[in-house]
């Protein structure tokens, strides 16, 4: 079985998830602070709910396949099938009131990033790939996702979620890149990944990346024409430092200032 024989199950997992979450939405909850004395990083009763009922219909229909998940853990992680999960990636601007969050399914096959969907249940947006192509479906039809071409870092538009993700040594490097840019935008978690693949953002570089912050995105952007790698350019799907492009030359010419 291939891994475009999930789409419709994917489908269904969005949808599930999604009627989990939006009762949640810009509505009186409380968010956990699971940091333990560190930065500060909420969990609503949204990312549990969502992340319980997507597990449970994975386990009912495939239960040799196993599970990665933000909230609860792992399981089978080394089974051909896995699927990648984190309910709400986004959950401070979630909590925010703000739209800039998404649930993010991903299925590895032998380890590989094999389909991903990031589904935004409020804007009725699912951004969708299998690493050969990538699509948006909205209320008002579909259309292929790619990425743009930037022959420069002067002519990128460059975005990272907070500059408190990286290390000392890490947020110099990233600054190196950000001076190079023509425009620097904060604070989109999987949204930004997303623009890459439509086109609209030509980097995303960040760091302290779980599997579940990334593995969904990698077949979308990928299939929408770009490249994600770690910034020493290996296989981004173990997350860490990560850098996103819409066109290979900027980010030969990120990773080079990244790396210097």
């Amino acid at each position: 079985m291939s891994a475009v024989d999930f789409s419709a199950f994917v489908d269904e997992l969005a949808s599930l998830s999604g009627a989990a979450i939006l009762p949640f939405f810009r509505s009186s909850l409380s968010a956990i602070d699971k940091s333990n004395g560190g930065a500060f990083d909420p969990v609503t009763e949204a990312d549990r709910a969502s992340e319980a009922v997507m597990r449970s219909r994975i386990k009912t229909t495939f239960p040799n396949h196993g599970i990665i998940g933000e909230e609860f853990g792992s399981e089978k992680p080394d089974a051909e099938f896995v699927w990648v999960l984190d309910p709400i990636d986004g959950t401070k601007a979630f909590i925010s009131g703000l739209p800039l969050w998404g649930t993010l399914i991903g299925l590895t096959r032998n380890g590989h990033p094999a389909f991903g969907m990031m589904n935004q249940p409020y804007t009725k947006e699912r951004f969708f790939g299998d690493g050969g192509a990538a699509t948006l479906r909205t209320p008002s039809g579909e259309r292929p996702l790619k990425t743009r071409a930037c022959a420069s870092l002067a002519e990128a538009t460059l975005s990272c979620t907070s500059a408190t993700m990286f290390s000392a040594k890490e947020l110099q490097a990233f600054q190196k890149v950000e001076k190079a840019a023509r425009l620097t935008r904060f604070g989109y978690d999987c949204y930004a990944f997303c623009m890459v693949a439509a086109g609209f953002i030509d980097l995303v570089i960040e760091s302290n990346l779980k599997p579940y912050d990334i593995v969904a995105l990698i077949p979308i952007i990928e299939g929408a024409g770009g490249i994600v790698t770690t910034w020493e350019g290996g296989s981004p799907v173990n997350g860490g430092a990560i850098i996103a492009a819409g066109d290979k030359r900027i980010h030969a010419a990120a990773m080079e200032l990244l790396n210097a």
